[in-house]
């Protein structure tokens, strides 16, 4: 079925036929990435559009442009081009639209993929909002869920750590709320709580919660799903200090436990290194799921799968 949109910049436009269509073409694309490249977006060019830095988004979102058979257009330091000089972003929407079939963008501010969508011409994906949206990362971690645990309805969700600024658990959140019988615990300090915005949503579709500050009240779960302090959203830095390790998952809490350990990485010392050898580790699998899945997108929102 075809994606019932042109840009995707919010997990909060998915329905849950939209969540698993995706997640059925993002199987598909196992397969051509296994076979090496496909050339399913040949004569397609991606721009990608950093302004924050990223590791495994750009890279898995070029990766699944060139396993497509497609090129990427990358604009270095932009940051310090276009941006410094005063350029808006619809300004420069306009501008690339002229340059590429889709784009793909990660920006400091929250808000700046509504501005940008009000003047591409072409398909557009938020690659992450400042504290706002991240659909891509939120997709990619559904399928990890699927896969790790075998289905997506009647799970119990774990998430811990900075949950104010986190916005892969915001997006994951509204995603996982399209399911049924998900239940979450919240696990963070007063001071990163889970927003408003995600538990009026929680509550208005009736879905259950608890909110905790212990991270062994969270261990009775299918899913845990670790984040770190975010150092770049302090304007504190002795703040960031005091929590950036309040949360750390060792090998020996896991102990008997079946639980799929998630984090969308980079990692600051909040999972040891000694959870890496266990079964239930899932997080460098999730990471690898970036490209089948940003495959998919790139390939339906192109109207190509």
């Amino acid at each position: 079925m075809p994606l019932p949109f042109t840009h995707l910049i919010s997990t909060k436009q998915l329905s849950r036929p939209d969540a698993e269509a995706i997640l059925r073409v993002a199987d598909d694309m196992e397969k051509i990435r296994k076979s090496g490249k496909g050339d399913l977006l040949h004569g397609k060019i991606l721009a990608a559009l950093f302004y924050e830095p990223s590791t495994r988004t750009r890279m898995s979102f070029e990766t699944a442009m060139i396993r497509l058979g497609g090129d990427v257009l990358t604009a270095e330091g932009i940051q310090f081009s276009s941006l410094y000089k005063g350029e808006t972003i619809e300004d420069t929407m306009q501008m690339v639209s002229q340059y590429a079939d889709i784009i793909a963008m990660r920006h400091p501010a929250q808000g700046s993929a509504d501005l940008a969508i009000k003047t591409s011409k072409v398909p557009f994906i938020n690659a992450g909002d400042g504290p706002g949206q991240h659909p891509t990362q939120a997709l990619l971690d559904l399928y990890t869920i699927q896969k790790e645990c075998g289905k997506i309805d009647d799970l119990k969700i774990a998430m811990v750590g900075d949950l104010r600024y986190g916005r892969t658990v915001h997006s994951l959140s509204f995603l996982l709320g399209l399911f049924k019988n998900v239940k979450f615990t919240l696990v963070a300090p007063k001071e990163l709580t889970m927003p408003e915005k995600v538990t009026s949503f929680f509550d208005e579709k009736g879905i259950k919660y608890d909110q905790v500050d212990d991270i062994r009240e969270g261990m009775d779960c299918d899913v845990m799903y670790m984040t770190r302090v975010q150092q770049e959203r302090f304007t504190d830095k002795s703040e960031y200090e005091r929590l950036k390790l309040k949360y750390v998952l060792e090998a020996k809490l896991l102990k008997g436990k079946k639980v799929a350990v998630m984090h969308p990485l980079p990692r600051v010392g909040e999972i040891k290194e000694d959870v890496d050898a266990l079964p239930n580790a899932a997080y460098f699998r999730q990471a690898g799921n970036g490209v089948p899945i940003r495959m998919a997108l790139l390939a339906m929102l192109l109207k190509k799968a």
